[in-house]
Parts: structure tokens; C-alpha cells; sequence
């Protein structure tokens, strides 16, 4: 009982806040960055406006793109929510909107997940929840914040907590059969031998099982070795390496320089006032604290979720690469390599009549996303389902979905004599899954899909 005392003591310790304010600033900036990149690139229109069917997550068939130009105009808020945030001005309401507005994309549509999406929303969730800019901030600069300089040390360890989980999960997850041998690392690295320099030796098998190893240590060490003060720097290099690597060979978007900038969070916190000498101190006040049981209690809620969310698929059966069931929102990342093609055939309650459904209001990533999902299938089986209703007429669907899974002969996904219509959208197992047939991954050089 003492010792927790002492730590509870030690986690509302007044540090520097200047680390966490590095953080703030890093992650508004790239959340920018983010936001120009899907207004360029002309992503906004692609992703939300031109689709005419979105794939929600259940529970969220409410979230839909705003009609007219408000997807343009959203991205223009998320921007100004962003710079609002690097700036550290009315931070913790900026924070608070940015996770909402940032969260609505993220779930307007599954075939678009990403881990990095999933990032973003968590770490805006917890920097609205900490005294981010209590340092090297406009609201330090104008006395919004009462004591600037300083945080309660248990602000920059919840975050340290958090990434510590994305990165040991990342690699508890690459404990996995086909990673271990090689897949689909080998098949990635086939299609990469003109990268520079080092792309000539990709279609060895010793550059496979360096990588694939690589990745797996990594993940599974470097959150204690950036802890560890005697590694920290080394690890950090490593860490900075590893993703710049990933960003060089792989399409994962900002998730790179992200990680990079936030586990600078690893270092003593007043390490950018040593860097910067220009960053001084505009008070030595302590942070004003909390109480401490609402503080020690919702953390550790918090971060039980994220420890127990990840492990959700040991509840299914079946291989989670394949059946999808608690793959997402548990860091398993760069895992698999799907490919696949659906098709629906319906069936005319009452006249017995058959068609094939025209596929052509989704696009090819939805179609590819679709194909390789089976909640995805299911919800799209639903949509044919009321079309049809609407007209009055009864449908049954059944889908057709054959997927490889790394490298594998194509096999079916889902019994293709089960009405989907008539199936529920649910949390939990469904049967009419069927099992991966083939154990035995087939090398092939296919293209892996975004993280």
C-alpha cells in the first residue's frame, strides 16, 4: 500500500511541460499536413463526396458525409482545429473539437480505416484530457493557463503508456504463423528490388528474415529501451530509422513522422528547453492538480480498454486475418495481404427469379475492401435487401467472395448459400464465415494493401 502511495505521489509530481508542449505542436502540425494532403490531392471528393455508399461501423450508421460542399468545409475546420492545437490556443477545447471532427471521418467509412486514423483520434482524445499547453503556448503567453511551465508528471506518463501499448501490441500481434515465416514480407520485398542501394538483395531470403524479424523485435522492444535511460538515445535513432524506412518502402501516410515526433514523449521532459535554448520559462507556479482518485480512476480505465480491447479476437474463433473478427482497433498492422473479388446474387422471394447485382455506385477500393470483409459483405447484402424493399419486393442475397490470404490459392470467405439479407449485423461470431482451408501460404508478389 505504501509503494502505491509513493507512485500515486510521484504521478502528480510537477515536471517540465515543455516535452508534452513538443508533442502538442508535432501533432497539429502533421494533422495539418494531413488535412492538406487530402485537400491536394483532391482525396475529400474521392472518399466522401463522389461515393454514393459509405461502409459504417456498427453502431455509427449515423455518421454520413455532410451533403454539398460540407466535407470541404469540414476539412477546413479540422485544419484551423489544427492550428489552433500547435499553437496552444484555447487548447483543450481545440483539442476536444479536433478529436470529434478527426473521429466523424474516421468512422464515415471502414473500407478507409487506417491505425494512423486511429492514432490521431486517441492521442487528440488525451491531449484535450492533459495540460498540454500549460507550456510554449499562446495560452501560456496570455495567462489562459494559471501555471505555465509546469505539468503533473501523470500527463506525460498516460501518453508514454499509450504508445508503449500501440507498439507492444504491434509486435504481440507478429506472433503469428505466416509472419513468421516470411509472408507477406517476402511478397512485399519481391516488388521492391529497385529501391535504392539495398532493393537488390530484397529477393534473398536472408533480407526477408531480417525484416520480418526485424519488425517483430522492434515492435516488441523498443518502447522499453526508449524508457530505459542508458538505451533512450540509441533506441530513439532506431525508432526514427525504422520508421523512416517504413515510410520509404510502404503507403502508410503520416504514421511515420507521427510515432517520430511523439516518442521524442520518451525523453525527460524538459529536454526542448536544453535543444532550444531560446525556450525559457514564463513561471515557476506548480500545476493546478486534479483530484487525484477521478484522475488515478479514469486513467486506468482508460488504459485498460487499450489493453483489453486488442485482445477481443481471442474471443473468436478462427484465424483473425482471415475471419476479420477483433482485427481492428488492435494494432495489427502490416499483418496480411488480401486480395479478393465479390459478387451478389439475388434471388426473388417470389418468383424464385436470379440476378447478378450491379456493383458499379461502389469504388474499385470499396469493391477491394469489400470482397476481403465479411461484416462488409453483410452490410452491403442489407443495402441490396432495402433497395428492393423499398420497391416492394423481397429479396434474399447470397454473396460470392474469393480471397487469397498472403499469397494462398483463393479460396471462398463466405458460405455462399446463406441469405445475407436475412443475417443480423452483430458483434459478435457469426457462422456463416467459413474456415481458411489452406495453412500453406503460396509465395506470390502481390501488392499490400494501406496499414
Amino acid at each position: 500500500m505504501e509503494r502505491l502511495r509513493s507512485l500515486a505521489s510521484e504521478l502528480f509530481r510537477p515536471v517540465d511541460g515543455a516535452s508534452l508542449a513538443f508533442a502538442r505542436i508535432a501533432f497539429g502540425l502533421i494533422v495539418l499536413w494531413e488535412t492538406w494532403r487530402y485537400a491536394e490531392k483532391g482525396w475529400i471528393h474521392t472518399f466522401y463526396v463522389k461515393p454514393a455508399f459509405t461502409f459504417t461501423y456498427y453502431g455509427f450508421d449515423w455518421v454520413q458525409p455532410w451533403p454539398g460542399d460540407g466535407m470541404y468545409l469540414h476539412f477546413f475546420v479540422l485544419a484551423i482545429l489544427a492550428v489552433f492545437v500547435a499553437a496552444g490556443l484555447f487548447h483543450r477545447v481545440a483539442c476536444a473539437l479536433l478529436f470529434l471532427a478527426f473521429t466523424y471521418v474516421f468512422l464515415l467509412d471502414q473500407t478507409r480505416y487506417l491505425n494512423h486514423f486511429y492514432v490521431v483520434s486517441i492521442l487528440a482524445l488525451l491531449l484535450a484530457c492533459v495540460p498540454a499547453s500549460n507550456a510554449i503556448s499562446l495560452d501560456a503567453r496570455f495567462g489562459i493557463t494559471r501555471a505555465a511551465g509546469f505539468v503533473p508528471a501523470w500527463s506525460v506518463w498516460l501518453l508514454r503508456t499509450q504508445l508503449s501499448i500501440v507498439y507492444a501490441y504491434a509486435g504481440i500481434a507478429k506472433l503469428d504463423r505466416d509472419w513468421l515465416q516470411g509472408e507477406p514480407m517476402r511478397s512485399w520485398l519481391a516488388n521492391r528490388t529497385s529501391f535504392p542501394v539495398i532493393g537488390r538483395f530484397f529477393d534473398t531470403e536472408w533480407a526477408v528474415v531480417a525484416f520480418t524479424w526485424g519488425g517483430f523485435l522492434f515492435d516488441l522492444s523498443i518502447a522499453p529501451l526508449l524508457l530505459w535511460r542508458r538505451t533512450r538515445p540509441y533506441a530513439f535513432v532506431a525508432a526514427a530509422l525504422f520508421h523512416w524506412m517504413n515510410d520509404q518502402l510502404f503507403t502508410i501516410g503520416i504514421f511515420p513522422w507521427l510515432m517520430i515526433a511523439v516518442s521524442t514523449l520518451y525523453f525527460d521532459p524538459g529536454w526542448p528547453r536544453r535543444v532550444f535554448a531560446f525556450l525559457q520559462r514564463s513561471a515557476t507556479a506548480a500545476p493546478e492538480l486534479p483530484r487525484r482518485r477521478a484522475v488515478l480512476v479514469i486513467g486506468g480505465v482508460f488504459l485498460a480498454l487499450q489493453l483489453l480491447v486488442p485482445l477481443r479476437h481471442l474471443l473468436y474463433p478462427g484465424v483473425v486475418a482471415w475471419t476479420e473478427e477483433g482485427h481492428r482497433f488492435s494494432w495489427r498492422m502490416k499483418l496480411r495481404d488480401k486480395d479478393g473479388t465479390a459478387s451478389f446474387r439475388v434471388r426473388d422471394a417470389a418468383s424464385g427469379d436470379e440476378w447478378v447485382e450491379s456493383l458499379s455506385e461502389l469504388s474499385k477500393r470499396q469493391r477491394s475492401e469489400m470482397a476481403t470483409h465479411p461484416d462488409m459483405l453483410l452490410q452491403y447484402a442489407h443495402r441490396i435487401s432495402r433497395k428492393y424493399a423499398a420497391k416492394g419486393q423481397r429479396v434474399m442475397v447470397f454473396a460470392t467472395a474469393k480471397v487469397s490470404l498472403n499469397g494462398r490459392e483463393p479460396h471462398l470467405l463466405v458460405d455462399p448459400g446463406v441469405d445475407l439479407a436475412a443475417e443480423p449485423r452483430t458483434l459478435g461470431h457469426v457462422t456463416w464465415i467459413r474456415p481458411l482451408e489452406s495453412e500453406a501460404a503460396i509465395h506470390t508478389e502481390t501488392p499490400e494493401p494501406d496499414d
